[in-house]
């Protein structure tokens, strides 16, 4: 492997390394308790971590720098793999758990406090996380952003931070922040997302001209031109991008179906009861 297709960057390794190793010391902290976390919880967080190592860390983040489509490739591995990992894993609790007592209690009151907690129930809402994420995929899309981040590694860090930000306030707000009565609009938030995000990427595919000029000297040297490097990318947020929301809207339904039908299930077994006294 050619060295420069090796990232040794210690603004990506050194944050990645401290998230491993705090979630592995708060594990360890509740085993000490006597506790434990689910093993798929961890897993799910195991995962999480590895599609960031692999989306920023591993030689796709180098390539991404000469080719748009392998840019693509890295952004959606933030948003709709590592992201929604992550969520799942539901990690708030593993890493309290690392800082000693008084430290812990300190952040859980801050996190508590009422300026924090409106503030997070109205970003946690689903449309508004819903639209902050979908401005945030447009927005930096834009040729005047998208080309100062590949110009500047503290604007592409910030790309990456919004992207990666954005999709777990997302996604949490489709898990967690939504009572069962509401999931037909997480569903809807899904599919929306897979719509505009698969237009964005049909506008990228069939333009007849670049729309970023970093990139217009870059892709050659693996045999593309700077516009099918484009097409490329596009594709890859107009298909298989977009599946990935829809599919994760198809699993949403069926686990609204499950629990309509645990509910009406429960409410069978209470009129039975009811009817036998």
């Amino acid at each position: 492997m050619p060295r420069h297709l090796i990232p040794l960057e210690p603004g990506v390794l050194i944050p990645l390394a401290i998230a491993g190793v705090w979630y592995a010391a708060g594990l360890s902290a509740i085993t000490r308790r006597g506790l434990s976390v689910r093993t798929r919880q961890a897993l799910l967080f195991a995962a999480g971590w590895l599609f960031l190592f692999v989306a920023l860390a591993s030689p796709l983040d180098a390539i991404s720098d000469q080719l748009f489509s392998a840019h693509m490739v890295q952004h959606e591995l933030l948003m709709i793999v590592a992201a929604p990992l992550l969520v799942l894993a539901r990690p708030t609790a593993v890493l309290l758990s690392a800082f000693p007592g008084g430290t812990r209690r300190t952040v859980v009151r801050i996190a508590c406090s009422p300026a924090v907690r409106r503030a997070w129930r109205t970003l946690g809402r689903p449309m508004h996380a819903w639209l902050v994420h979908g401005i945030v995929i447009w927005v930096w899309h834009a040729p005047v952003l998208f080309d100062a981040a590949l110009e500047n590694d503290a604007v592409h860090a910030v790309q990456h931070l919004c992207f990666l930000g954005s999709a777990m306030v997302f996604w949490w707000s489709l898990v967690y922040g939504q009572r069962r009565a509401s999931r037909g609009m997480s569903i809807l938030y899904l599919f929306t997302t897979a719509v505009h995000t698969g237009v964005l990427g049909a506008l990228l595919s069939v333009s007849r001209h670049a729309w970023y000029a970093a990139y217009a000297d870059r892709a050659a040297a693996w045999g593309l031109s700077p516009l099918a490097d484009q097409q490329l990318a596009g594709l890859i947020m107009w298909i298989p991008a977009s599946l990935a929301y829809l599919l994760a809207a198809l699993l949403l339904f069926a686990r609204w179906l499950r629990e309509s039908e645990w509910s009406v299930e429960r409410g069978e077994r209470a009129a039975l009861v009811a009817q036998s006294r």
